[in-house]
């Protein structure tokens, strides 16, 4: 089998946020449209939003290139307000 693209590095994720959702109140969650936060979004926005970083800090400490975990942290952003703004559940994988 033939693998395309380059292989993903290996992201150094500090917390475990797996089984963790959000959601808005008032309805079930098995009514709501779920979105899904993986582990290194999750870490992007806990080091810099949460910690307040600068980008190339946390691009060392999550062992990845600065304009990787600029881009990491812009789709984080995308589906956190998409969640936000539609009501939707976020959900950490």
């Amino acid at each position: 089998m033939q693998q395309y693209g380059r292989k993903k590095i290996r992201r150094h994720i500090a917390q475990d946020h797996s089984q963790v959702c959000f959601k808005p109140c008032g309805i079930q969650g098995k009514y709501l449209e779920k979105i899904m936060l993986d582990a290194d979004e999750m870490e992007a926005i806990r080091l810099s939003d949460y910690e307040g970083l600068y980008q190339q800090e946390c691009a060392d400490k999550m062992g990845i290139s600065r304009t990787t975990f600029s881009r990491i942290l812009q789709q984080a952003h995308k589906k956190v307000s998409d969640a936000l703004l539609h009501g939707k559940a976020i959900v950490m994988i």
